[in-house]
């Protein structure tokens, strides 16, 4: 129980990543905050990790939205006193050609994956700041690491600003005792990705098991990513034998991307 009497706040917490790994904070002891965008989603997962754990709430959060972020980080704070642990994981994408990528599209992915990752960031390390450091995680992705199989090159524009922030933020926060790591997941079976996969799917004339073998051909370790693989991550990183980790950027991609 590495996580014993901390409190983990995990956005985009409603399915995939985000569920999986508040589900693993609970399971390693810690109390779990889940933040989505969906409230029976983050329900959802807050009574899954409440099975395995302390008791989790959940909380709704627009992380594309500033005041929606300090709302979502007040509600942490006044429920339980501290935050130690936040994991940036809200995100979203499409598959998009690099021509058909619109100005929406742009908007629409930096506002969340960007804009949402940085002022969780600054808001969550204001608080720990004041009560004498924490844990900042943000899922990243090998898209930001010139992925070729990426949804699209807006999306890798973001998650390369990801881990950009992550290195500099972990220089200036180090100070306070606050570590910023990121994680660069690579083909993960969440929903998200198996919707990309449905259009890839669609989008060549071939079935979704085909889609779903050619997006794991190229691994080394022929395996794709289930969500807990990235939960794993979350939980070490979060743990004191990761105290000393700082300003890097971890690859979970079976080998399919160097880091």
């Amino acid at each position: 129980m590495v996580l014993d009497n901390k409190i983990a706040l995990v956005t985009g917490a409603g399915n995939g990543i985000g569920a999986a790994s508040a589900v693993a904070f609970a399971e390693a002891g810690a109390t779990v905050v889940c933040a989505d965008i969906d409230l029976e989603a983050a329900e959802r997962s807050a009574r899954r990790a409440s099975q395995v754990g302390p008791d989790a709430m959940a909380v709704q959060a627009d992380c594309g939205d500033v005041a929606s972020i300090e709302a979502m980080l007040d509600a942490a704070v006044a429920a339980h006193g501290r935050l130690d642990i936040i994991l940036n994981n809200a995100g979203v994408t499409r598959h998009a050609y690099i021509m058909d990528i619109t100005e929406a599209d742009w908007d629409r992915m930096n506002r969340v994956n960007a804009k949402g990752v940085f002022f969780c960031l600054q808001g969550a390390a204001r608080r720990m700041i004041a009560q004498g450091g924490g844990r900042i995680i943000n899922i990243a992705s090998v898209a930001g690491r010139g992925y070729v199989g990426t949804s699209n090159a807006a999306y890798a524009a973001t998650k390369g600003a990801v881990i950009s922030m992550t290195k500099t933020a972990s220089q200036q926060l180090g100070q306070h005792d606050i570590n910023v790591n990121a994680i660069c997941p690579g083909v993960t079976l969440t929903p998200l990705v198996q919707k990309l996969l449905e259009d890839r799917a669609e989008a060549s004339g071939i079935s979704f098991e085909e889609a779903k073998a050619k997006a794991a051909k190229p691994i080394p370790i022929q395996r794709a990513n289930d969500p807990e693989d990235i939960a794993a991550m979350a939980v070490f990183l979060a743990s004191p034998a990761a105290r000393n980790i700082t300003g890097q950027a971890y690859n979970v991609d079976g080998g399919l991307v160097p880091s």
